[in-house]
């Protein structure tokens, strides 16, 4: 038997809908609450302000990136290869609340730049103590980024009916391999 989702994790996820879809500007308040199927009191009964909702979303984020930050430090394969296998958008809910809050930086937010920066620091810590080299942890960081760049830039669906397919698929495998080439370098 699955639970229902309570009326703030409903607000929370139709709040990263509308930030993903449409943005920051069309995720009002009203919006929200028309897409989570609650009230406008509803709403701020759990969320007093757009703030409130915002530091819910950076809530969200928070714990699910500790929950990543756990599952990289395990991983057999190791931190560098996890991150860079793990940079391919999934649409998880960790990818959803990444992406969501990421939009709120155009809204000019340091807070969420802060956020940001953290998870980074978090990532790159995890991936230096398992190739022991900051220029090499470095590298496969932007690896990372750029894989999930690219799913971002052209895994959603934009409107857009170029064909995708056309453009590339990446081989995570093969760039795995440069990965534990570039460990194994750092190493010696």
């Amino acid at each position: 038997m699955t639970t229902q989702p309570t009326a703030r994790d409903r607000v929370l996820s139709a709040y990263e809908d509308l930030l993903i879809r449409d943005g920051p500007r069309a995720a009002t308040l009203d919006a929200v609450a028309t897409a989570a199927g609650v009230s406008k009191g509803g709403l701020l009964y759990h969320f007093k302000s757009k703030e409130a909702l915002k530091e819910g979303l950076l809530a969200k984020l928070h714990d699910y990136a500790e929950l990543d930050f756990a599952a990289m430090a395990q991983d057999p394969e190791g931190c560098a290869s996890y991150y860079v296998r793990t940079s391919v958008f999934g649409g998880t809910p960790f990818d959803r609340s990444l992406v969501a809050t990421h939009r709120l930086i155009q809204s000019d937010d340091d807070t969420v730049r802060h956020a940001f920066a953290e998870l980074h620091r978090r990532w790159f810590e995890l991936i230096l103590s398992d190739i022991g080299d900051p220029a090499v942890a470095r590298a496969v960081m932007l690896l990372g980024d750029g894989l999930y760049y690219n799913a971002a830039l052209f895994g959603f669906p934009t409107g857009v009916k170029d064909d995708v397919e056309s453009q590339g698929n990446v081989d995570v495998d093969s760039l795995l391999a440069v990965v534990a080439k570039m460990r194994a370098d750092a190493r010696s």
